[in-house]
């Protein structure tokens, strides 16, 4: 018996879990502008290609990156879209700061020396 399903696979890690790594975040930049392989990709970091790709499976598995196969390569590019959910969550924590600021710059420009 088939399974429909098969082709579509949850995501095995989330986008704040894949952005959690400063390794991973260079990855991302690296990615900002071209498509590339991992041997090209492996030379900007210290470590050895198979550290590189398993990071690279975690961003994919975010749904971060995708792949792309060419010949015997596998080329690897930036998908920006899940960090939209980045971009929202912080976006309802951003008011939090910015009236805590609000509030701290009113006191320190106040003549009352209470809270």
């Amino acid at each position: 018996m088939s399974n429909n399903n098969a082709a579509v696979s949850p995501q095995k890690h989330d986008v704040f879990q894949a952005i959690a790594d400063p390794t991973r975040r260079g990855l991302l930049r690296l990615l900002v502008d071209q498509e590339m392989p991992v041997t090209a990709i492996s030379g900007h970091f210290p470590m050895t290609r198979t550290a590189v790709s398993k990071h690279l499976r975690i961003l994919a598995d975010a749904g971060l990156v995708k792949e792309r196969k060419v010949g015997r390569e596998t080329r690897y590019r930036l998908d920006a879209d899940p960090l939209l959910e980045l971009k929202r969550w912080l976006a309802f924590y951003e008011r939090y700061w910015e009236n805590k600021l609000d509030a701290l710059k009113r006191y320190v420009e106040s003549d009352d020396p209470t809270p």
